[in-house]
């Protein structure tokens, strides 16, 4: 189950696997994972049947567009389609926020996944954290 997050207990959820998969996973120091958009931005979250947390997902206002940051999946959950299922939860409540396009910067080992949803890649590969980057857009 997707929702958008509604309040502090969610918010910490979303914290927590974002700690697992970027800081303890990649090795994003944490003081880098939590920045000033928490505030500003709509956080998504996805809850397995037993309640258990497993997927997050935010997007905040950039320029024109919505910017969709910090997609997250509990390693475990990798698989069975919930990356899509989460991508297309957030295309969904971006498109009813009032936005009609997306951009991210997907880590280039996640390119393949972004291409497959329509998001189309611009430009050339970045360092962000120490991971390569490209920057991706899609009309929604």
């Amino acid at each position: 189950m997707f929702k958008k997050v509604t309040n502090k207990e969610e918010l910490s959820d979303a914290f927590s696997i974002r700690r697992e998969v970027f800081v303890h996973e990649q090795g994003v120091p944490i003081e880098n994972e939590l920045d000033s958009y928490e505030e500003v931005a709509t956080h998504i979250m996805g809850y397995a049947e037993n309640r258990e947390p497993f997927a997050v997902a935010r997007f905040r206002p950039y320029e024109d567009v919505a910017k969709v940051e910090r997609v997250a999946i509990k390693s475990s959950y990798r698989q069975g389609g919930n990356g899509r299922q989460l991508m297309q939860f957030v295309e969904e409540v971006a498109q009813k926020e009032g936005y009609s396009a997306l951009v991210l910067n997907a880590q280039c080992q996640a390119e393949h996944f972004y291409l497959s949803l329509g998001y189309e890649a611009e430009g050339e590969v970045f360092l962000e954290e120490n991971i390569e980057h490209i920057r991706m857009t899609k009309q929604i």
